[in-house]
């Protein structure tokens, strides 16, 4: 099944230029959504993976599916404010801009192998933020994942030195 076909491209979102990568349509068809769960988790296979590590929101998504699959924890990772004990948090830049991320400091125990995923790869901020705020902890990180990765923005260059793995690219307008 080709996957890229479920995912609407929207122009100029959240601001001109930019071609936002729509999931929510590959989510909303059952057999596009079960294929790219069954497809990560194949890439993963042999992984030991004790926990899933994902940001909100269309990482809570996949992060929340894969883990019922993998049968692992899911940890989520949030913007300022939204946990509620004791966080750590991590302030990374955008390609349109900088955001923080929150991780309860409990999440996981130390020396937990950890998958960061992410529904995109674009200029890396958000996994280099959820890597950092992984090794906090006191994690491992085992690989990250992506369903789409937007090639030209080289983000992958920034988790250099982690396994990584996505499942559809796009390249150019």
């Amino acid at each position: 099944m080709d996957l890229k076909k479920y995912i609407r491209t929207i122009p100029d979102f959240p601001k001109k230029g930019i071609l936002f990568r729509d999931v929510t349509t590959l989510c909303g068809n059952a057999k596009a959504f079960k294929q790219g769960i069954d497809a990560l988790a194949a890439k993963l296979k042999g992984k030991k993976i004790d926990y899933i590590v994902a940001a909100e929101s269309r990482g809570f998504i996949f992060g929340g599916a894969l883990a019922c699959k993998l049968g692992c924890g899911f940890v989520p990772v949030r913007k300022p404010g939204k946990l509620p004990s004791k966080t750590y948090s991590y302030t990374y830049e955008l390609e349109y801009g900088s955001d923080s991320l929150e991780i309860h400091q409990d999440a996981f125990p130390k020396g937990a192998r950890v998958l960061v995923l992410d529904d995109l790869l674009a200029t890396g901020g958000t996994a280099l933020a959820l890597v950092k705020l992984t090794e906090k902890l006191g994690g491992k990180v085992a690989a990250i994942a992506f369903l789409i990765e937007l090639v030209d923005l080289k983000g992958a260059e920034k988790l250099k030195g982690y396994p990584m793995y996505s499942l559809v690219k796009f390249s150019g307008a």
